[in-house]
């Protein structure tokens, strides 16, 4: 037992679990380790646009060929955007199966429309000017400010245009490049240190949840939470795990592999808090740096299968809870909205309603005030959105990787399975490695 909780896994699950006894014993003591949390999520997302940068350049770069980093590139967004659209259509086929609204009778004149006015406002920016508008935003003012307000998809642009450039030049590049690997172990070193720090912020995470909402709040959550949690645990298993089947692997392996990140994540609702440490894991797997360095950053923007099932499962459940009735025209228009107005949403402060208030504007017909109702267990249905985006966006990279051929597969089943596999660099820098490591 002693030798469990020396690793992250059963120190997270320890402060897991003392979590929920403190804010249900002491609530008001629980509230106030909020902070725990807060600071440990701000903490991973200071070093996270440094990171995107040095590992998408020393990807490119090391690359060598620009034509094999376009065609990954080309791969992840067709992916990206099929799987995308059948996690739209399944939150919508479970919303009408299911009815998780019917019955309810709500009259969206009872609503409180002041809750919803942040987020409304919000919600026009991210909509104000459609495509055109959205791709204007992708370049930044100035780099510095890319950085600064830790925009991933700008940062992402800006790293891809520099990587571009180092390998253009050949050996006059090299010792930028050399200077961004020698800093991108840096930052995975902070990283590493930063991440001992997950127990933490996991315990101030939890015990404030339990605190403020009360025991209960962790099981009554209604029908439209579990009807939500079933829809992920679908996609999961049904649909990512046949495509990552097809891939070669198992969705099973993969999910024990990446444990310690996920129980990090279900204590935080933040997919941003493992992010460091997701990359160097599939980097351990033998996934070229390139592939991860493109796949990943793209996908927290452009891959959010779980937010996808959260939009039109939500969106139908507030027209079915206030009794207005949807044609297949709104249908087909939210999943339409849905597939824009979900992409470069991550970072956009209380981004899930933001967009479903951004697709809801698109079909009049549907009151959006009705999203107060759901703002109500919105941080619930986050902890699976956040468990389903990372999940999807690691079942990607591979596929991808396998697609692209930039995978070993005989190092990545090793590591599935937890055999001892050569060290990387990734392993050191980072310290993630859970199996034993040959010298």
């Amino acid at each position: 037992m002693p030798k469990f909780f020396k690793s992250l896994f059963g120190q997270v699950l320890l402060a897991l679990v003392v979590g929920v006894i403190v804010g249900f014993v002491w609530p008001e003591a629980g509230i106030k380790l909020k902070p725990l949390g807060d600071g440990f999520i701000k903490l991973i997302k200071m070093i996270i646009p440094l990171l995107v940068f040095c590992v998408v350049v020393h990807g490119i770069a090391g690359a060598g060929d620009l034509k094999r980093v376009g065609r990954v590139g080309v791969k992840a967004l067709i992916y990206f955007e099929v799987v995308t659209t059948i996690a739209l259509a399944l939150g919508l086929a479970l919303a009408f199966l299911f009815e998780p609204g019917v019955g309810m009778n709500v009259d969206p004149k009872t609503l409180d429309a002041a809750a919803m006015s942040a987020y409304t406002d919000n919600a026009s920016k991210l909509t104000g000017g459609g495509t055109v508008e959205f791709l204007m935003k992708l370049i930044p003012s100035t780099v510095g400010n890319a950085f600064a307000t830790g925009d991933v998809l700008q940062v992402l642009l800006f790293a891809i245009l520099f990587g571009c450039a180092l390998s253009l030049l050949g050996t006059r590049g090299a010792p930028v490049t050399n200077f961004i690997e020698a800093l991108s172990h840096v930052i995975f070193k902070i990283m590493g240190i930063l991440i001992k720090l997950a127990p933490l912020g996991v315990l101030g995470a939890i015990a404030f949840t339990v605190g403020k909402y009360g025991i209960g709040s962790l099981k009554q959550l209604g029908m439209l939470v579990a009807l939500f949690y079933g829809a992920v645990l679908i996609f999961v298993f049904v649909i990512l795990g046949a495509i990552l089947r097809m891939a070669g692997f198992n969705i099973f392996k993969l999910l024990k592999y990446l444990r310690e990140e996920l129980m990090v994540v279900l204590a935080t609702t933040s997919s941003d808090s493992v992010l460091p440490q997701v990359m160097s894991k599939l980097k351990r797997m033998g996934i070229r740096d390139s592939t991860v360095g493109l796949v990943i950053p793209t996908g927290y923007s452009f891959n959010l299968d779980a937010f996808s099932i959260y939009i039109t499962l939500a969106a139908v459940f507030i027209a079915q809870a206030t009794n207005t009735a949807i044609s297949m025209s709104h249908l087909l228009t939210i999943l339409a909205v849905a597939l824009v107005t979900s992409k470069g949403a991550h970072g956009v402060p209380g981004s899930a309603i933001v967009v479903l208030a951004a697709t809801l504007q698109a079909i009049p017909e549907i009151p959006a005030i009705g999203l107060v109702m759901v703002l109500s267990v919105d941080w619930f249905m986050g902890i699976a959105r956040a468990l389903g985006n990372l999940i999807g966006n690691c079942v990607a990279t591979v596929v991808v990787a396998a697609w692209e051929g930039d995978i070993d597969r005989e190092r990545a089943h090793a590591v599935l399975d937890g055999l001892p596999v050569p060290a990387t660099e990734d392993d050191f820098d980072a310290e993630v490695a859970p199996a034993p490591v040959l010298a």
